[in-house]
């Protein structure tokens, strides 16, 4: 085996990157303490080519040192846009007919596994603040919640964590038909 090089990579330039035809996904960052984590989901939306990234709340907005630190240069990369509540992120979701999950650990919640139809083709994920998790509002406005399977004792995963387990299980088992992109 030998590490491959940064040439043979294969790495879009950005002006490539933003034509590419995206995963019809957005991700939804409610009341994000940590910009180290939002930089991380930054970087991973532009890994899985996600369309979009709504930062909700009180979550820090590029650019900033802190969230360039983590998402080297996703942030160039990854639409974003920004709304002062979650709600508004949610009704601009649905006007473009999105289904709407809260990944969080709720008495109805779908195991990731098992989570394998929406009956929709775009679909947005809300991840919430590293404490209280997604507000309880909010899960209100959503069609379901997916939770993640854990074992140990602390039910709990980093929310940076938390979207590259989700994004990854998405895009690799081509829910919602979008794995049709890049031979997916």
């Amino acid at each position: 085996m030998k590490k491959l090089s940064m040439d043979e990579l294969d790495r879009k330039t950005v002006d490539e990157f933003k034509r590419s035809e995206k995963f019809p996904v957005v991700v939804v960052l409610e009341n994000i303490r940590s910009m180290h984590n939002v930089g991380s989901v930054f970087r991973t939306a532009d890994a899985f080519l996600i369309e979009a990234i709504y930062i909700c709340g009180y979550t820090a907005q590029p650019p900033r040192k802190e969230i360039d630190k983590t998402a080297l240069g996703a942030t160039e990369t990854v639409e974003w846009k920004y709304f002062p509540c979650t709600k508004d992120a949610v009704e601009e979701l649905r006007k473009n007919e999105y289904k709407i999950f809260a990944i969080e650990q709720v008495n109805k919640s779908i195991s990731l596994e098992k989570f394998t139809e929406a009956n929709t083709d775009k679909v947005a994920l809300i991840f919430g603040n590293e404490v209280s998790g997604v507000e309880t509002e909010t899960i209100s406005l959503c069609d379901g919640c997916i939770e993640i399977p854990q074992f140990g004792m602390k039910h709990s995963l980093n929310i940076s964590v938390a979207a590259g387990i989700v994004l990854w299980e998405i895009i690799r088992t081509g829910i919602f038909g979008i794995n049709k992109i890049n031979g997916i």
